[in-house]
């Protein structure tokens, strides 16, 4: 949760490679990828999502901050419909 909250890609990255659930949410309700979404953190972002990070994990979840915060390329890249 912290290394993507806080923008580093490559710790996400070896995190998940030993295993890390990219679904787990903190104490909360957080998902790592709403986190990333939140702070603008593309790169990570875009590795969760490859990773099978769930867009509708924890609350808000990452379509809600997308929506929040106005990230239209996280909507097009989750495949939801923009309004």
């Amino acid at each position: 949760m912290l290394a993507a909250y806080h923008g580093h890609a490559e710790t996400t990255q070896m995190l998940l490679d030993k295993g890390a659930d990219p679904n787990v949410l903190n104490d909360r309700g957080q998902s790592p990828i709403a986190g990333a979404v939140f702070k603008g953190s593309d790169e990570v972002v875009k590795l969760l999502f490859e990773r099978r990070a769930d867009v509708y994990a924890g609350q808000p979840n990452a379509v809600d901050s997308a929506h929040m915060f106005r990230k239209e390329d996280y909507l097009t890249l989750f495949g939801v419909e923009q309004q």
